[in-house]
């Protein structure tokens, strides 16, 4: 009997020796190393649970960006980020709602915390939690965010990048040239009225007043006008830019001024000769009726969007076709998941979405993953190109992270990328790195919407 067994674990033996020979055949030896590299082996994902939540203010010129670090008992930590602009209280009001959850479950606690969020830089806290959840469920189960949204449409992510402005068209034309020189294939500029209402005969306002006295007033109530004049001159600042750059690259035109809408059409149609790739934000995105006027008027893409929370709006802008293309920002349209929602919804009414960005490498490596999955996404905008230090914050895929106007979609676990903590601390807008924040702990409220 004794024999039999040590013939039978003698041949199991054999069997796996064999096996094992096999394995080995068909993967070389680094990629054996390699293999469980990506695994948390430490992690139990449904064991998982949320202990902490902990902020480092960053200032990024010319950004302040509060970053989030939400740890769990297993000793993983996931990094999300609250818009430029906004508090770092909108993301610590929501400790105390988060604190005990399975960071897996995102759209879970999503829809838990999302009565919290508002428009423009209220839902910073939302979606900076939000982006974390994704990042500490990516890395406790091994696997990219993007492959957790159902997959990549793409290896490689086209950036569009911000570019100093100036009053005088062919220095101006000259910098976006060399953004192109760079391997950027998309290019926005500003032209508001900012640059002609010093001279006389192109602006009619209220007597005593300039543009600045209009910053919080919106575009429709503050009875300022392009004369034909204003018009005139500010097309023909963009045909002097074009004029530099070519008219084959796309161009994009934002930032023009609390005008009102009839301004709005006149200077569109101007535009019009100059192919310019889209008329962003030209009123405040809400007016879905006096968008579609534009939109209906101008033979040029029309754009808004990257104020808007949550998809309803965008879902209503697009059912009128109130304008040819959305425009959301991952940090406030509702975090990544719902900017994906937002993207598939406009696919289905044949509008593309581009999106905006403005903050670390925690933020865009989000939007790099929300744009990997979503099939309608043409261009993300890139702010920091001009920040030496920029990349430096991350580590984890390979640098730079931007070659040639292009992100590389990472395949790392979660977002893909670490804090690294000497260069966070060099750049800090307030003192404290990731400090305890107990007194967020308790929730003094009972948040629920129905009775």
């Amino acid at each position: 009997m004794k024999q039999a067994v040590k013939n039978l674990v003698g041949r199991r033996n054999f069997f796996r020796a064999g096996a094992g020979a096999a394995t080995a055949a068909l993967f070389a030896h680094d990629d054996l190393e390699a293999y469980p590299q990506n695994t948390q082996r430490n992690s139990k994902p449904s064991e998982l649970k949320i202990t902490d939540l902990r902020i480092a203010w960053i200032h990024e010129a010319p950004m302040r960006v509060p970053l989030i670090r939400i740890d769990t008992n297993q000793g993983i930590s996931g990094y999300g980020e609250v818009r430029d602009g906004g508090d770092k209280r909108y993301a610590l009001m929501l400790k105390s709602r988060i604190l005990g959850e399975n960071p897996c479950n995102v759209d879970k606690i999503f829809r838990k915390m999302k009565q919290f969020g508002g428009h423009a830089r209220q839902a910073g806290g939302v979606c900076g939690v939000e982006m974390a959840l994704w990042d500490l469920a990516g890395k406790a189960f091994g696997v990219p965010v993007y492959q957790m949204l159902g997959g990549k449409f793409r290896d490689s992510i086209r950036l569009y990048a911000d570019t100093p402005q100036t009053s005088d068209p062919q220095v101006f034309g000259e910098r976006l040239k060399r953004r192109t020189e760079q391997g950027y294939t998309f290019l926005k500029m500003d032209v508001g009225i900012g640059l002609v209402e010093q001279i006389p005969g192109t602006v009619s306002r209220p007597l005593g007043t300039s543009s600045r006295d209009f910053g919080r007033v919106q575009h429709m109530f503050t009875g300022m006008e392009l004369t034909d004049k204003g018009v005139e001159l500010m097309a023909e600042y963009v045909a002097k830019v074009r004029a530099v750059v070519g008219i084959e690259v796309p161009l994009a035109a934002d930032h023009f001024g609390h005008i009102g809408v009839n301004s709005c059409i006149r200077l569109g149609r101007a535009l019009q000769k100059h192919n310019i790739a889209w008329l962003e934000d030209m009123i405040p995105w809400e007016h879905t009726e006096l968008w579609k006027q534009i939109t209906d008027a101008v033979d040029i893409p029309t754009l808004t969007g990257e104020d808007i929370y949550l998809k309803e709006p965008f879902k209503a802008l697009c059912e009128k076709h109130a304008v040819d293309m959305i425009h959301p920002d991952l940090a406030s349209s509702g975090g990544i998941l719902e900017t994906k929602k937002i993207g598939d919804m406009a696919q289905e009414y044949g509008v593309p979405m581009a999106m905006h960005f403005a903050g670390s490498p925690i933020s865009f490596m989000a939007n790099i993953h929300c744009a990997a999955a979503t099939e309608n996404f043409v261009a993300l905008e890139h702010h920091s190109v001009d920040v030496p230090w920029w990349e430096d914050m991350v580590t984890g895929p390979e640098k730079p992270l931007v070659r040639n106007g292009f992100a590389m979609v990472p395949d790392r676990p979660g977002l893909g990328v670490e804090i690294v903590e000497e260069v966070v601390k060099q750049h800090l807008f307030e003192p404290g790195y990731f400090e305890p924040t107990p007194e967020w702990n308790e929730a003094k409220t009972n948040d629920r919407l129905w009775s």
